[in-house]
């Protein structure tokens, strides 16, 4: 059990998801595609409510702090739901928060769908992702990870998304650009990507773990100096690469990602999706290894 979760439960707020600890750097950017309202915005919380809530909840941590980074209609009809980045001296934490209609009750986890297929409408948003594929485009298991070149978690996590597909050759990978808002040259970094990936498949799967390798040494300052280089070394075209990455309808494919990823409510990264299953981290604090792998192989058998 990591740090936010005990505080969570201490504050009396159920955790309700299993392999679910958010691996989190910040909230991605509110989106115009973002799903129909539920509710009204009328019956939200306001954010004052919202704060005095969470000064009673949890200011007797003087360690913690929080920002509220959204209000809005959750998926559930009536129901509300909060966005908050808590902070502690250990790192940040991305949380949701959701509160019942009458606002006499708050719980926090993830909306699980219900049914006899719960994964079905993910899988037919995803039906419109775009990113580099690693894998035969008819595999049976389709993992779409919704990631960023500049998170930390994204790059704990590459060398589990790697001996995955490793053991699992039936499985294909789709890589899909979700920038975070608060990292300074992770939108450079993705529109690079984007465009190696449609020139190249095999340069982009060679650019994604190099770019990972080497975050620190990436600035705002020389992101383009470093992204072009690290192009070249993927066996791409850097001038070519550059020329299209400064291209607006190149920003215009990222920011199709970003809203794709917020109609499934993608607001950390990485989230996976194996099949329509959601899987937040991917990493020693996050879902374990073997989780992950039973649940393609789950999928494979057709269970």
């Amino acid at each position: 059990m990591n740090f936010f979760t005990r505080i969570m439960i201490t504050a009396g707020l159920s955790v309700a998801s299993i392999y679910s600890v958010a691996q989190s750097t910040g909230a991605a950017k509110p989106s115009a595609s973002a799903p129909a309202a539920s509710s009204s915005n009328a019956s939200l919380p306001s954010e004052a409510t919202f704060d005095s809530f969470l000064k009673k909840m949890f200011g007797w941590n003087t360690d913690l702090t929080w920002k509220i980074a959204d209000i809005k209609p959750s998926e559930a009809a009536g129901v509300s739901q909060a966005t908050i980045v808590f902070s502690t001296p250990k790192g940040q934490q991305v949380t949701r928060i959701y509160v019942t209609p009458d606002q006499k009750f708050a719980f926090t986890g993830d909306l699980v769908p219900f049914g006899a297929d719960p994964f079905a409408d993910a899988r037919e948003i995803l039906k419109g992702v775009i990113g580099p594929e690693h894998g035969s485009r008819d595999a049976p298991v389709t993992i779409v990870e919704f990631g960023d070149l500049e998170c930390p978690a994204c790059k704990g996590a590459q060398p589990n998304i790697t001996k995955l597909m490793e053991e699992e050759p039936k499985a294909k990978l789709i890589f899909a650009n979700f920038p975070l808002a608060q990292h300074p040259w992770a939108m450079t970094a993705a529109k690079y990507l984007d465009c190696l990936g449609r020139a190249s498949n095999d340069a982009a799967w060679k650019f994604i773990p190099t770019v990972y390798a080497n975050q620190e040494q990436i600035t705002e300052q020389n992101v383009d100096q470093m992204l072009k280089g690290y192009v070249k070394d993927a066996g791409g075209n850097p001038d070519e690469i550059a020329a299209c990455a400064a291209k607006p309808e190149t920003e215009k494919r990222v920011h199709d990602s970003i809203d794709l990823g917020q109609k499934l409510d993608v607001n950390s990264t990485p989230t996976f999706f194996i099949n329509g299953r959601r899987v937040v981290g991917f990493n020693n604090n996050g879902t374990p290894y073997d989780a992950v792998k039973s649940m393609v192989d789950f999928e494979l058998n057709g269970k």
